[in-house]
C-alpha cells in the first residue's frame, strides 16, 4: 500500500506492506487524514519517544470494506443515541486516544495517540481497535470528518470537562487559527457563550471571523506591549481555553474575573516565567490541564457535533504525494483550521456510507 513515511532524513510516499490486524481490530480504507502539530513536532524531533520509520496521522475518516468483520458495535454511551450496528461498507471516524485507562480524570501509563508508535492515517489502509470506531457524522464531508477527531475531543474535554463551561460563560480561546482552537470556539458558540478569540495576527482573526459568523464572537490581538490584557478585562472573561502558556498566563489571570478558570491543553510558548502565585490564590482562579480525552469524551463530542450540526474549518486539502508540502504549511503556521491529506480520491462521501 502507499503511505507517507517519515524517516530520519526524509518524508515521502513509499510502497509498504499492508498492516496485519490483531484480534479485536478492524482494517479500514482511509479516505482522508488531517495534520496536527503533533505530526510536525515528531518530524522536527521535538516529541518524546520517537520511533522511526513512522507513518503519522492521528485524525482519520475511513471506509469499512464490505469484507471486513461485521460485528463492530458502536461504543455504548449515555450520550450516544446511535444504536449498535454493523459498520461494514460504511464511513467512520476513529477515536485517536488509545489505552486511556480506568481513571477518567487522567490518562494511564499505557496511553498513546494514533500515529507513532501505532501506524497512523497517512496510508491507504489502517488497523484500529473496534472500540475506537464510530459512525461518521452524516452532515460532514470526508475532509470535515477527518478534521474532527483529535481537535474535536481535545477541544471538547478542555472546554466542557476540565473547563466546566456553561452557556453563562464568557470564554477566551487563545491561538485562534489552529484546529483545536477553532473547534473550541465553535463548541462554545453552540453552547450559547460569548467568545473572544486571540492571536498575534490581525489577519488570522479576520479570516476566522469570516468563517465563524456569530454576533457572540469577537477578536483581540495579543500585542507585544500587553495592551491586550486591558482589552480582555473589559469583556469580564470567566474561562480561558489556552494552548499558548509562557508569559501569557499572568495576563490571563489578570484579565479573568475572580473565580475564573484556565483550561490549558498546550504550551507553545513554553514555561511561564515569574508565575504570579499571588494572583492565582487571591482571585481564587482554577488552573487545570487537559490532554486529549476519554472514550466517553469522544462519544459525547460526536453527539454534540451531530446535535448542533457543527462543521470543522478546513484550511487546505493536499494529495498524499503532496504530504511534505502539507507539513511545511503547518510548520509555517499559515493555516486557518485543519490541513487535510486526501488518501483515497475514488470514494465519495455517499459511496463511503
Amino acid at each position: 500500500m502507499n503511505a507517507l513515511v517519515l524517516r530520519e532524513n526524509s518524508l515521502a510516499v513509499e510502497d509498504i506492506p499492508s498492516p496485519e490486524c490483531p484480534t479485536g481490530w478492524t482494517r479500514l480504507h482511509v479516505l482522508c487524514a488531517a495534520l496536527n502539530h503533533r505530526d510536525q513536532y515528531i518530524r522536527e524531533g521535538k516529541y518524546a519517544r520517537i520511533q522511526l520509520p513512522a507513518v503519522l496521522g492521528s485524525d482519520v475518516c475511513a471506509h469499512v470494506p464490505r469484507d471486513a468483520r461485521n460485528d463492530i458495535a458502536v461504543p455504548r454511551s449515555p450520550r450516544n443515541d446511535i444504536a449498535p450496528s454493523s459498520f461494514s461498507g460504511e464511513r467512520v471516524v476513529v477515536d485517536p486516544s488509545f489505552g486511556w485507562g480506568a481513571d477518567p480524570r487522567a490518562q494511564g501509563k499505557d496511553f498513546h495517540i494514533l500515529g507513532m508508535p501505532t501506524q497512523g492515517g497517512f496510508a491507504e489502509e489502517l488497523c484500529v481497535p473496534d472500540e475506537n470506531i464510530h459512525p461518521a457524522p452524516s452532515h460532514l464531508t470526508d475532509e470535515e470528518c477527518a478534521a474532527l477527531p483529535l481537535a474535536g475531543v481535545t477541544a471538547y474535554r478542555a472546554l466542557m470537562r476540565q473547563g466546566a463551561c456553561t452557556a453563562h460563560d464568557v470564554v477566551v480561546i487563545t491561538g485562534i487559527g489552529g484546529g483545536v482552537a477553532t473547534m473550541a470556539a465553535s463548541f462554545a458558540l453552540a453552547l450559547g457563550c460569548k467568545v473572544i478569540v486571540t492571536s498575534r495576527s490581525h489577519e488570522k482573526i479576520d479570516r476566522v471571523l469570516e468563517r465563524i459568523t456569530s454576533p457572540n464572537i469577537t477578536g483581540v490581538v495579543t500585542d507585544a506591549e500587553g495592551a491586550w490584557v486591558s482589552t480582555l478585562k473589559k469583556h469580564a472573561p470567566t474561562l480561558v481555553v489556552d494552548s499558548i502558556g509562557g508569559d501569557m498566563v499572568n495576563g490571563y489571570m489578570d484579565a479573568l474575573v475572580p473565580g475564573g478558570r484556565i483550561a490549558m491543553y498546550g504550551t507553545s510558548k513554553g514555561e511561564a516565567p515569574s508565575f504570579n502565585l499571588h494572583r492565582l490564590y487571591w482571585k481564587q482562579i482554577t488552573l487545570i490541564g487537559s490532554t486529549m480525552g476519554t472514550s466517553q469524551d469522544f462519544a459525547d463530542m460526536l453527539h454534540f457535533v451531530n446535535t448542533h450540526k457543527i462543521a470543522p474549518i478546513i484550511d487546505r486539502v493536499y494529495t498524499l504525494e503532496e504530504g511534505a508540502d502539507a507539513f511545511d504549511r503547518m510548520k509555517n503556521a499559515e493555516q486557518i483550521g485543519k490541513i487535510i491529506i486526501r488518501i483515497d480520491g475514488r470514494l465519495t462521501k455517499d459511496e463511503g456510507r
